[in-house]
């Protein structure tokens, strides 16, 4: 017997009520998630806004940086590619077939090539080129793709011309094919995203934040609005538009404006200005416009950006998939166990900064091992100082981004239905725990049983027509005698023991009716249970027989269990009409 039956009518019609509402899953959606929601939206919307609306106001519409000296780069590439290279003299217009032949001691050896244009007002010509053997410059090869510099002279003289580098574009596009296969290999449609993401990155990058520092806005406020927009964009575009990503979208922002106010803060503190080689250059090529440490401070915003989307990410997932697991953890453990799961992050993540970072000033940091100097001295110059610093505040805002994304992640998935909302996906939880425990398997058959709306309905009629059938049964014994209607011995003595063999029956007198053998009626029950005398009968209401109840309904005591072996359904007596007389 299921266990919808058991717990009775009113249970049974909750158990067809349970089984529709999780089978199809279309509640109305809860309220404490709907604020959730607000609440999110009302704390991240006008961040959004902020974030437009800063772009349109430093976006350098219509204007183009100039610059107020010559670059220094080449300011007309041509590519080309080396069809000979051999080691020859220096000397100007002289060349040597072999470095081993008549070679003047006095004279140094130059590599001595010979490239054939593919671009350029003199494209197909072949010019030579003289370059000395020096530490930092490359040695060429015949087949090199290389880039030379056209200094706007006569397009046919050698000496307008410069190899400055080489062509790495069909390598890099290798490189990059093969990294878009690997990632949408594993990824499929989320490495796609992320691909998208990535390219709006570097739009952003490209379009907004360098043009508007070169225009002479202050590079901080350039650098916040650029990594607002890259965050907004990409997460949602990733990860899509959901309470969880929402999570880790609040999270980065407040991590990211505390790794803002601390690099203001110690760039103060320990008098930073920013002024390394590659600033200083871009300052005499552009002029006074452009803030040092505001550059010092924009790359430690940006660079610490891609890092927090990872960790802040990492964690939201984290609480999400320990909620699902468990719905029954509240609040505070969520965030017990989600910091515990940050906590190897933290020291994966950090270490990785400060690695990278290092790798970054690696050929710094080995010429000043070589000087002399000591530690202190090494730390406390420019170059290496502003290196600790990113290092320290980006990590320091890795390590903030853990309790503050896990506290906010916990807050928001315990104010969310445990399945999800409305038709949400997560179909592994008890209704009748309203999502508090794992469904057990004997439950699941129960309710499946349950959901049947004929086997409620019949379940239901019976347990409302037991007293009244047993009542009906009681008057009919009494008035058995006086009637002189055939009366049914009972089926065993009192006291013996319940048997599943074949009834002793006291015979019946001819034209005597045959009662119908209603096992569990309330009149066999009466009888069985409390022992029937020879001299009272009873006979087979119809109104006792309608119902079946249970032997553990009627006096109280566990029904027998049912042995094996074949049954013969019972025949039911024609139910007398209103005019019959009394047989």
């Amino acid at each position: 017997m299921s266990s919808a039956a058991r717990r009775g009518p009113g249970r049974a019609a909750d158990a067809v009520g349970h089984g529709h509402g999780h089978g199809h899953g279309h509640g109305p959606v809860d309220p404490s998630s709907s604020r959730v929601r607000i609440l999110l939206a009302a704390l991240l919307v006008p961040f959004a806004l902020a974030t437009v609306l800063g772009m349109l106001l430093l976006y350098p519409f219509g204007q183009e940086p100039q610059a107020e000296n010559e670059l220094g780069f080449f300011q007309q590439p041509v590519n080309g590619e080396v069809v000979a290279a051999s080691v020859g003299s220096c000397q100007s217009g002289a060349e040597q077939a072999s470095p081993d032949v008549g070679m003047n001691p006095d004279d140094s050896e130059c590599q001595v090539i010979e490239v054939r244009l593919d671009d350029g007002e003199a494209a197909g010509q072949t010019i030579g080129q003289v370059i000395a053997f020096e530490p930092s410059t490359p040695t060429f090869a015949q087949g090199d793709q290389v880039v030379l510099s056209y200094t706007g002279a006569a397009p046919t003289e050698p000496t307008s011309y410069r190899i400055v580098d080489f062509q790495r574009t069909g390598g890099l596009l290798w490189l990059a094919a093969l990294f878009v296969v690997a990632v949408l290999l594993l990824a499929r449609w989320k490495g796609l995203t992320a691909l998208a993401g990535l390219t709006v990155s570097f739009g952003v990058l490209t379009m907004f934040v360098m043009p508007a520092i070169l225009a002479g806005e202050n590079a901080v406020t350039v650098a916040v609005v650029g990594a607002g927009l890259i965050m907004f964009v990409v997460l949602y575009l990733t990860h899509g538009v959901s309470a969880r990503t929402s999570a880790a979208v609040l999270g980065t922002l407040l991590s990211l404006a505390l790794i803002a106010g601390l690099g203001i803060l110690f760039s103060e503190l320990t008098h930073l200005t920013g002024l390394d080689e590659e600033t200083v250059n871009l300052i005499t090529i552009l002029g006074s416009d452009v803030d040092a440490r505001g550059l010092l401070l924009a790359g430690v915003i940006i660079g610490a950006l891609g890092v927090l989307d990872d960790m802040t990410i990492s964690q939201t997932s984290a609480v999400w998939e320990l909620r699902k697991a468990d719905p029954s953890m509240g609040a505070r453990r969520l965030y017990a166990a989600g910091v515990r799961i940050g906590r190897d992050h933290i020291s994966a993540a950090v270490n990785t900064l400060a690695l990278a970072y290092a790798g970054a000033a690696l050929p710094l940091l080995l010429a000043y091992s070589l000087s002399g100097v000591d530690l202190s001295t090494l730390v406390g110059a420019q170059v290496v100082a502003q290196e600790i610093v990113r290092t320290l505040v980006g990590s320091i805002g890795l390590v903030a981004a853990v309790p503050i994304t896990t506290a906010l992640a916990a807050l928001v998935v315990t104010r969310q239905p445990p399945s999800g909302g409305a038709g949400g996906p997560d179909h592994d939880l008890d209704p009748d725990d309203g999502g508090g425990r794992p469904r057990d398997d004997d439950a699941a058959e129960d309710e499946t049983a349950g959901a049947d709306p004929r086997a409620a309905r019949s379940e239901a009629a019976r347990s409302r027509t037991a007293p009244a059938g047993a009542a009906d049964g009681a008057r009919q014994t009494r008035d058995g005698g006086r009637s002189g209607r055939t009366a049914v011995r009972a089926e065993r003595a009192p006291g013996a023991p319940r048997t599943s063999g074949s009834r002793q029956r006291r015979p019946r007198p001819a034209g005597a009716v045959e009662p119908r053998p209603a096992t569990g009626s309330a009149a066999e029950q009466t009888a069985g249970e409390h022992g029937a005398r020879p001299d009272h009968g009873t006979r087979a209401a119809p109104q006792a027989t309608a119902a079946e109840p249970r032997s553990d309904e009627a006096t109280g005591h566990p029904a027998p269990k049912p042995r094996g072996g074949p049954t013969r359904r019972p025949e039911r007596p024609r139910r007398p009409g209103h005019g019959d007389p009394p047989r």
